[in-house]
């Protein structure tokens, strides 16, 4: 590590006074308006669309991959734009799907130390960038009208429970969740109705917020079917 490096780490973890640290937080403040009024603004222009989740480190030749692909030209098809966090992997799969469906493909990016570089597949007038992670998770909530999560990691699992979580609170008017990838995802629900479930911590109910697909045609027959009989608008 370079003494520069070095030096940097260290006054980072050097101990901050309350008055820099209140000074601190109100800038913060107003860095935190300016996404929001920049997210609100864009996103409300581009319409109704889809959000696609998975893993970053998915390559090309996986067949999650291609199905990702499949699943976004299907949807853009069918009217919806496709809204990822704009990075490589699931996300790129996504915004690549919608890119030659000849649909709208939209990023939503946030610069992280590895992993998050933006996908050349999105729309150069519909790609964002936020610093702050629950940001850009506000502009997904707000404006996908669906969700389809393919397989992922913590990121994935997060953006995954905390839709979940807020449909079940009724804090956010229900949409589609497709959990698609019975191989992959199965153990997990299998935990959940055999733990949550059982120690009385879910209900049933709360079962029925996500549907579990292996397919394509699956995944946005749902999507599509929900839409036959609900309004499309911002979900709070």
């Amino acid at each position: 590590m370079k003494e520069q490096d070095e030096n940097e780490i260290r006054n980072a973890f050097k101990a901050k006074n309350w008055n820099e640290i209140k000074t601190h937080d109100s800038w913060s403040v107003f860095k935190i308006m300016s996404e929001f009024v920049d997210g609100y603004e864009k996103l409300a222009r581009i319409g109704p669309c889809v959000a696609i989740f998975g893993s970053a480190r998915t390559k090309p030749n996986d067949s999650y991959y291609r199905l990702t692909e499949e699943i976004a030209y299907l949807l853009t098809k069918k009217g919806f734009g496709i809204i990822t966090g704009g990075g490589p992997g699931i996300m790129e799969a996504g915004n690549k799907g919608a890119h030659f469906a000849g649909g709208k493909s939209v990023g939503v990016n946030i610069e992280l130390p590895f992993e998050q570089r933006p996908n050349p597949f999105v729309d150069p007038d519909k790609f964002l960038e936020f610093d702050y992670f629950f940001v850009r998770k506000v502009m997904f909530m707000r404006y996908s009208q669906g969700y389809i999560v393919l397989p992922g990691g913590f990121g994935t699992m997060d953006e995954l429970f905390e839709a979940i979580t807020l449909i079940q609170t009724q804090k956010l008017v229900k949409f589609p969740i497709v959990m698609v990838g019975k191989e992959y995802w199965e153990g997990l629900i299998a935990w959940i109705k055999t733990r949550m479930l059982e120690a009385g911590n879910i209900t049933e109910m709360d079962l029925e917020i996500f549907q579990l697909v292996d397919t394509a045609e699956e995944a946005v027959g749902i999507i599509e079917e929900f839409y036959k009989k609900y309004a499309l608008k911002p979900n709070f």
